[in-house]
């Protein structure tokens, strides 16, 4: 019986330990990442402000705390390259997407479907899986400046009116097109700002997330 309690105890204590050190690895290394799951509203986020909470709120869940999060969106004044900090930005394995602003819009970006990994480092559905989740909302040119029309009325909108342009964190599209493996800006939303429309494209209303320190 003394045996059995002290491998139970053994074991107990080894997993405690693994947790730990992935929870002190996320938080000394994310600062990037796919959000799991959108407002479920469509593109109404509540504006930047309910969008920065809701990084925030999903990077606390996950263990990571002590850092400052924006999420990667223009508004009708706002450039979504100028909310993110200054980088370098890694993923939740600890991977690097990028050095600085300049290199994340740039082709040596390491943005993919396997790095552009969700706050609890899983991957997130791409092109070919069921759902495709891969179209993220950003309102943004490839240069990471704004698109004022597409923005779905500056994340506030969830109808059938207005449009929100969006990137593919797969990279991948219809054709080999770079806008179809624009990580940024790929195409507008089809039907509105509704979650329904942007299902309808292979969305599912997510958004990337940077810590800004």
């Amino acid at each position: 019986m003394r045996r059995l309690l002290l491998v139970a105890a053994t074991a107990f204590l080894a997993a405690l330990g693994a947790t730990s050190g992935v929870a002190v690895s996320q938080d000394a290394k994310m600062s990037f990442f796919v959000t799991s799951v959108g407002s479920g509203k469509g593109a109404d986020l509540g504006g930047l402000k309910g969008a920065d909470a809701h990084c925030a709120s999903l990077a606390e869940a996950a263990g990571v705390t002590g850092k400052s999060w924006h999420a990667y969106l223009s508004t009708s004044d706002t450039d979504a390259r100028d909310r993110i900090g200054k980088g370098p930005w890694f993923n939740a394995k600890g991977v690097k997407v990028a050095d600085d602003v300049a290199s994340l819009h740039s082709d040596a970006n390491g943005i993919t479907k396997q790095t552009a990994l969700n706050e609890k480092g899983e991957v997130v559905n791409g092109r070919g899986d069921t759902p495709n989740r891969h179209d993220m909302l950003t309102g943004s040119k490839p240069d990471g400046t704004r698109i004022a029309d597409q923005t779905c009325g500056d994340w506030t909108m969830s109808g059938a009116e207005g449009a929100a342009m969006m990137g593919h964190h797969d990279r991948t599209g219809l054709d080999d097109s770079a806008a179809a493996k624009s990580w940024n800006s790929s195409h507008a939303s089809r039907g509105g700002c509704s979650q329904e429309a942007l299902k309808g494209t292979g969305g599912d209303g997510l958004f990337y997330c940077f810590a800004t320190n």
